[in-house]
C-alpha cells in the first residue's frame, strides 16, 4: 500500500511522533493507522494516548438541569459554521432542543427524532429540524444527548466556551448546601478542562489494562533490554498507573489545589468532611462540540487544478 503525505500528517498529529518515525511505521504496518500507533508507542516514541480526534464540526451544546435539580439533560446539535454557532436564532433552537430532550422517553437520537416537537405536536422533531435548516440556511443535526437523574443528591452542570464544551455531574449525597454545590461545579469545571474517559479506575475495563500492558511491555524491554522481569513489570505498573492518573476523573490532580498534588478524590473527601456530609460522585458526561467528526480539509489549489484539468 503506497504510504501518502496525508496519512504521515495524520498519524504525526495523532502521536507527536517525528515525520520519518511516522512514515517508517506505516511503512511496516502497512498503512494500518492503528497498529501504525501501537508500533511508535512500543519503540517509545509516542505517548499512551492518541490525540483526541480532530474537533472540525461547529455547534452548540447545551445543558438543562430540572428546578429540582434531580435530573438533567446535556444535548450538542451541529451546524456547519461557527458564524450560525455564534447566531441567536440557532441557540434558541438549540434550547429547544434541551428542553424536548428533557422530557422525551427515547433512548437513542433516531427514536428521539421520530417523536412529536414538543412545541409543535402537528411536526416530528426531524420535521422542525427540516424547518430550521430552511430558514437559517445552513445543514444542521441533532447529534447527541445524554440524560442523567439523582434521587439521592443532585446533578451539577457546567458549559464551557460559550457552549462548546457541556458537562454534567451527578452527585449522591447526603447534604447539599452551597459548599457541596461550589465542589460540584468545580468538578464539572475539571472534567470540561481536563477531558477524563472516566469517573473512576472501576469503569476502566481488564482488557483496557491488558492492552496497554502487552504494549508498555515491549516498550520497557526495548529501552532496557537488559532489566529482570521485575524492573520491567515495575516499569510497566508505574506507567499504567501514571496513564489512569490522567484519564479518570478522581484520580487526576484538581486543577485548582494549592499544592498541585490534590486528586479530586482526595478534594470532594476535603468538602465532604467540612460539611459533615456523605458526597460520592457516581459519574459524568461530557460532550466537546463536534468531537470525533472529521471535516474534509479543502485545497483550493487542487480543487482549482482539477477544475482546469492541469
Amino acid at each position: 500500500m503506497a504510504i501518502t503525505a496525508g496519512m504521515v500528517k495524520e498519524l504525526r498529529e495523532m502521536t507527536g511522533a517525528g515525520m520519518m518515525d511516522c512514515k517508517k511505521a506505516l511503512t511496516a504496518t502497512e498503512g494500518d493507522m492503528d497498529k501504525a500507533v501501537e508500533f511508535l508507542r512500543e519503540k517509545g516514541l509516542a505517548t499512551a494516548q492518541k490525540k483526541a480526534s480532530r474537533v472540525a464540526a461547529e455547534g452548540l451544546c447545551k445543558t438543562l438541569v430540572s428546578e429540582d435539580e434531580k435530573s438533567a439533560v446535556v444535548v450538542e446539535v451541529n451546524s456547519e459554521t461557527d458564524f450560525v454557532a455564534k447566531n441567536e436564532k440557532f441557540q434558541e433552537y438549540v434550547a429547544q432542543v434541551a428542553e424536548a430532550a428533557m422530557e422525551t422517553s427515547a433512548a437513542t437520537t433516531e427514536e428521539f427524532l421520530a417523536q412529536p416537537w414538543k412545541f409543535d405536536t402537528t411536526k416530528t422533531v426531524q420535521e422542525a429540524l427540516a424547518g430550521q435548516v430552511a430558514v437559517i440556511g445552513e445543514n444542521l443535526q441533532i447529534r447527541r444527548f445524554a440524560k442523567v437523574s439523582e434521587e439521592n443528591g443532585f446533578i451539577a452542570s457546567y458549559t464551557h466556551m460559550g457552549g462548546k464544551i457541556g458537562v454534567l455531574v451527578d452527585v449522591e449525597t447526603d447534604v447539599i448546601n452551597d459548599a457541596v454545590k461550589e465542589m460540584a461545579k468545580n468538578v464539572a469545571m475539571q472534567a470540561a478542562a481536563l477531558k477524563p474517559l472516566y469517573t473512576n479506575r472501576n469503569e476502566v475495563s481488564q482488557d483496557y489494562i491488558d492492552h496497554e500492558k502487552e504494549i508498555l511491555t515491549v516498550a520497557a524491554k526495548n529501552e532496557k533490554p537488559d532489566a529482570n522481569e521485575k524492573i520491567i513489570n515495575g516499569m510497566v505498573m508505574g506507567r499504567i498507573n501514571k496513564e489512569l492518573k490522567e484519564i479518570c476523573l478522581l484520580d487526576q490532580v484538581y486543577v485548582k489545589a494549592e499544592d498541585g498534588k490534590q486528586s479530586v478524590a482526595k478534594y470532594v473527601e476535603e468538602v465532604a468532611k467540612a460539611n459533615s456530609a456523605k458526597i460520592t460522585i457516581k459519574s459524568f458526561v461530557r460532550f466537546e462540540t463536534g468531537e470525533g467528526i472529521e471535516k474534509k480539509e479543502e485545497n483550493f489549489a487542487e480543487e482549482v487544478a482539477k477544475q482546469m484539468n492541469m
